[in-house]
């Protein structure tokens, strides 16, 4: 997405070697008006898929994953990082490990109220590095005996692994910009 990509050559920042900071239009700030054009290209590349939910997790796809949602017409439900009295009842569960948290394990919850079978989820998430969060959020999904519609990312970090673990499995994955290094 060429948009997306100008955007990331003109305010991304390299922090520390494999770190991209995008924080003053993705995910601290948030330009509205990109994620809308964001949200109707993943409708566009997802039309026949039959999406009828989106997941994301907490919280820097909280923001894209809802602006999707509307260019789909579906609702959008997020993996919580922590179990707060808010989530009553039974959940699914999953670990993950963040790259940008220093790779430490943490539990994501989905209340079992908002997933369920036979859906058609599309994960909708910032970043794509190693995988860790999307293999989570699989997880998630196959639990709840939904089916995985695909994974739309924002950005892919195409020098580490987890694009290609994640197609190896066969998923249908669309990245909108690609970092090479």
């Amino acid at each position: 997405m060429k948009l997306l990509e100008e955007r990331i050559r003109k305010d991304g920042k390299i922090k520390g070697g494999d770190v991209l900071k995008v924080d003053s239009f993705l995910n601290h700030q948030m330009d509205v008006e990109l994620f809308a054009r964001m949200g109707e290209e993943w409708a566009r590349l997802y039309a026949g898929e039959g999406v009828n939910k989106i997941l994301t997790i907490e919280a820097s796809g909280i923001g894209i994953a809802c602006v999707a949602a509307q260019a789909f017409r579906v609702p959008v439900v997020f993996a919580k990082k922590s179990k707060t009295k808010n989530i009553a009842g039974d959940v699914y569960t999953a670990q993950v490990e963040s790259f940008t948290q220093g790779k430490r394990p943490y539990p994501i919850f989905v209340s079992k109220e908002f997933l369920h079978p036979g859906e058609r989820v599309l994960l909708i998430d910032d970043f794509l590095a190693n995988g860790n969060a999307a293999l989570g959020a699989i997880e998630l999904i196959d639990q709840a005996g939904a089916q995985l519609a695909g994974m739309g990312f924002i950005i892919e970090k195409a020098f580490q692994q987890g694009g290609g673990i994640l197609r190896d499995r066969g998923i249908h994955i669309e990245s909108l910009a690609m970092i090479d290094s």
